[in-house]
């Protein structure tokens, strides 16, 4: 093996040998394991979500291929409708075309292209994870097959009563002009203004002041509310007030919607452009009257003086109007949530439209009732309740997109207005024939459906569905879906109500929900914050030079270029160094926590890329054994073991609790759980004691001894690499193709061999009690050594006090492992009548060591040392305890740096309190 482990000479070269082998196929098994992968935008690139999920999904996978499952993961990528039909139009607009000046064939041969050569950016990168997906089953949600299980779907619910043609509030992107789904509008707080608007009484007697902050949209008024519980206005409720600008009478009603606390406590009610007040008119039987066009245009309804304008010179025209008949009571600056689209950008209008929903109450019931009775599990399970939440709540879904690019929906329409659903141009024609008992000509409809109706198929889709398959009924259904919270309506419930509809099953076991990724401080990684990063940047590294440009290009506010510039030269001076595939997956297992957010600090990927390097020097180490005799330690029976020493022992227990740890945590999706483990196993236990401890019997006379060792040696460091295996694929198979043949173990790859049985690696108390004995004996020795800033290079006396017959047993026993460890010259037990010499002590149990400080300190000199470092901290405490009790520091300054500060000092007071028990003793053993 090469002297310093380079991730990147070994990565590439190790995952084209596994595609190209054709491991990550399932293989046959006696249990079925199928995960999804959450189809990332076709359009997309790798981004830390993407990393942390599929870090999840892979070591999930690896784990169950390992366990001897017939094991799919399968991938794909969605059509992404909106944001691959943007990519395209831009590109045709730098070469100074329009897509309207296409036909919809040209524009979505076009399409394909674009996807042909640039679509696969995000598989690509998905390799660099280590990601074993099954390549050969790699799907497409516009693939000829999953475009014929959207039209069947899309048939039978439309047969079953289930999807509807009809006029509905939508959400409306003016500039894209298509719905959206509520995933795609981002709503934010904006600098906004609160209107209170004079209506006055239509018999003259006064006005009513209504407050409202889309003063443009009065235009569309049917009435103003009230509370009915509202004692100011009580008295109106069934009179009428006249509409400014337009004349119109409207009632005043009363309806518990109205919040009298909010504005005047009076409201107008639009129903055509605001939510709420669409479900106030369905509740009162009001008019729907729509002021604008798909561009958020006043159309024909308007007056004729203001048709035309658009939304934002519509409401200066208003307010101006209104101003100038003295209606305007006052106005108010005010925060104000704004819808926007996340791919336009522009604000989102709620409008009327014809649109294709589905009847969602039928559907919902029995997923409601699977999550209810557990045949759906949430991890962490409080997640379930944010499911009730909106599935209880929920409303007909809108699916038709006005695109060209998506799955066109299968219905035709004939001269009269009749619709015809049908899987085919054939199919309706003959349908319509039917009707007619003629031919007639029909249009099919131009909407496509919402990218997330082909998504909802997805569990059962990438299967084969509709049609009958082996692996249909082999994989489905799946285990388990990692997804982050933000889509458990948009994607996990309709998986749900899709999976029991046309399966009549659910979709997966368990949906174990993951947190979102944030930088150190907390902050929602955005490239408007600067804070973005690149997970391959971390994998590869990237110059300080070409992260900046990175950062600061194709910025939606470019003003903000300067200050992320700045930042990122402060916080990244040497740009980022590489760190490999290995140390940053392991950095993920290690993150996921069941919260809701996720701190991603770089500096605990530099400690896990140290991790990687002890590891690879770890194996060094095996490996510089002479090879000849670490083949015959492999080639020794069973029996050879069978006298094992007490650290053998110790090491197996400690390996199979290990093992143990790592099963309980995957079963119970604590990934952070299992990292841990596998780092405090393979960091201390293995690397710092276990290699230790080992190295002198590997290096004694005693060939039965030397045997033993290194067949454990060589058993334990070979089954913990299958246990790492799952969360750092590269470095294990590395390492593994190497160290399997010295242990005595065959096989192709790492990811083909069994998962770890704790059971082959049993408990051994006495074991663990004896080296246990040990290791705080050694820790006593080396904190003495530590606290009186003894060289590493003395070698130390030890007395043994108050000495049990166990303590004189295996400190005789271990006399030369103690002396190797702690750096002893000699160790001896006190007589009862003994006086002990002035010395530092431990306590380990009823034991004491003693280090006789004769020759070692000098005690006045030491003392000196120990009250300037002292006074030095006591310095530090002051100013840490003046920072905290500024109110103004610990009110302004971010949580994170108050909670810093607080730490500080408790370490501080911890320092304190340790120096001064090292002043006391120094003090006793110089008699000062």
């Amino acid at each position: 093996m090469d002297k310093v482990y380079a991730p990147a000479e070994i990565e590439q070269r190790l995952y084209q040998r596994w595609e190209a082998a054709g491991y990550f196929s399932p293989r046959p098994g006696p249990r079925s394991f199928c995960i999804v992968i959450p189809p990332p935008n076709v359009t997309g690139t790798l981004h830390m979500g993407h990393a942390f999920q599929v870090t999840i999904m892979d070591a999930l996978t690896r784990m169950h291929r390992m366990q001897g499952d017939a094991t799919l993961w399968q991938h794909g990528t969605d059509h992404a409708g909106i944001a691959t039909q943007m990519v395209v139009e831009r590109q045709l607009e730098a070469t100074g075309q329009r897509r309207t000046e296409l036909t919809r064939a040209a524009f979505v041969e076009r399409v394909w292209s674009w996807k042909e050569q640039s679509g696969g950016a995000i598989s690509q990168q998905l390799r660099r994870l280590g990601a074993s997906v099954d390549w050969s089953r790699e799907r497409f949600t516009m693939d000829p097959g999953l475009s014929q299980a959207v039209i069947e779907a899309f048939v039978r619910l439309h047969a079953d009563g289930l999807i509807y043609r009809g006029l509905r509030l939508v959400n409306w992107d003016p500039v894209l002009r298509t719905a959206l789904s509520d995933l795609e509008v981002l709503a934010e707080e904006e600098p906004g203004q609160l209107w209170y608007i004079r209506y006055p009484l239509s018999d003259g007697d006064g006005h009513v002041v209504v407050a409202t902050t889309r003063p443009e949209t009065l235009l569309g008024d049917v009435a103003v509310a009230v509370n009915g519980e509202d004692a100011r206005y009580r008295h109106l409720i069934g009179r009428h007030v006249t509409l400014p600008l337009v004349g119109r009478q409207i009632p005043v009603i009363a309806d518990d919607y109205v919040d009298p606390a909010f504005g005047s406590g009076c409201v107008k009610i639009t129903p055509a452009h605001d939510f709420n007040d669409y479900a106030v008119g369905q509740r009162h039987g009001l008019t729907l009257i729509n002021i604008f066009t798909p561009d958020a245009r006043l159309n024909e309804l308007a007056p004729q003086r203001l048709r035309g304008l658009e939304r934002s010179e519509a409401r200066l025209r208003v307010v101006e109007e209104l101003q100038q008949a003295g209606l305007i009571d006052r106005v108010e600056p005010r925060q104000i949530m704004t819808p926007r689209g996340d791919r336009s950008g522009a604000i989102v209008e709620p409008y009327l439209t014809d649109q294709w929903f589905v009847r969602i109450a039928a559907l919902a019931a029995p997923a409601i009732a699977a999550v209810e009775t557990a045949k759906v599990r949430f991890v962490p399970t409080h997640w379930d309740k944010t499911y009730f939440q909106w599935m209880r709540n929920i409303q007909d879904w809108c699916i038709s997109r006005q695109l060209w690019w998506g799955h066109r929906i299968p219905a035709w329409y004939d001269e009269q207005g009749y619709i015809y659903v049908a899987r085919d141009a054939a199919e309706a024609a003959a349908a319509a024939r039917a009707r007619h008992g003629r031919d007639v000509p029909l249009r099919q409809d131009e909407d496509v459906l919402d990218t997330w109706f082909s998504s909802a198929l997805w569990p059962f889709s990438t299967l084969g569905w509709p049609a009958s398959s082996k692996d249909l009924s082999r994989f489905y259904p799946t285990n388990v879906l990692v997804t982050g919270f933000d889509i458990i309506f948009f994607w996990v419930a309709r998986m749900i109500m899709f999976g029991l509809k046309f399966m009549t099953d659910v979709p997966f076991r368990e949906v174990y929900v993951h947190g979102l990724i944030r930088d150190a401080e907390g902050q929602k990684m955005s490239k408007s914050k600067g804070n973005v990063i690149d997970p391959l940047d971390i994998i590869d590294g990237i110059d300080q030079k070409a992260l900046v440009a990175k950062r600061t290009s194709g910025l939606m506010q470019p003003h903000l270029a300067a200050s992320i510039e700045k930042a990122t030269r402060r916080q990244f001076p040497e740009g980022i160094p590489a760190y490999g595939t290995d140390a940053l997956r392991f950095t993920f297992a290690s993150l996921a926590t069941q919260s809701r957010d996720i701190r991603f600090d770089l500096a605990r990927v530099a400690g896990n890329r140290n991790f990687c390097n002890k590891l690879w020097n770890a194996a060094r180490f095996i490996l510089g054994l002479e090879t000849s005799t670490a083949s015959e330690a492999a080639a020794q029976p069973a029996s050879a073991a069978s006298g094992a020493s007490a650290s053998e022992g110790w090491i197996r227990s400690r390996l199979g609790a290990t093992i143990q740890a790592v099963d309980a945590a995957f079963r119970e999706h604590r990934y952070d759980f299992a990292a841990s483990a596998l780092y405090e196993f393979t960091w201390h236990e293995f690397c710092d004691w276990y290699l230790e401890i080992v190295k002198p019997v590997l290096q004694a006379p005693d060939a039965a001894a030397r045997h033993a060792a290194q067949r454990t040696l060589l058993a334990v460091f070979e089954t913990l690499l299958r246990l790492l295996h799952p969360l750092m694929p590269f470095i294990t198979e590395e390492i593994w193709l190497r160290i399997a043949p010295l242990a005595g173990v065959s096989g192709e790859s790492i990811m083909l061999a069994p998962w770890p049985d704790a059971a082959l690696f049993p408990a051994d108390a006495p074991a663990e009690a004896e080296m246990g004995w040990v290791m705080q004996v050694v820790l006593a020795i080396r904190q003495i050594r530590g606290e009186m800033d003894i060289a590493p290079s003395a070698r130390l006396p030890l007395l043994l006090q108050h000495a049990s017959e166990r303590d004189l047993t295996l400190a005789q026993r271990h006399q030369t492992l103690l002396a190797r460890l702690a750096g002893l010259a000699s160790q001896r037990a006190l007589q009862a009548a003994e006086s002990p010499p002035p010395a530092m002590a431990a306590v380990v149990g009823e034991l004491s060591l003693l280090v006789p400080m004769a020759g070692l300190i000098e005690p006045a000199s030491e003392l000196q040392r120990l009250e300037r470092r002292a006074h030095k901290l006591e310095q530090e405490l002051l100013r840490s305890r003046a920072k905290l009790a500024d109110e103004h520091f610990v009110r302004n300054a971010p949580a994170e740096v108050v909670t810093q500060e607080r730490s500080r000092l408790a370490q501080f007071e911890r320092t304190r309190a340790a120096l001064a028990r090292q002043i006391e003793q120094v003090r006793k053993l110089g008699g000062l």
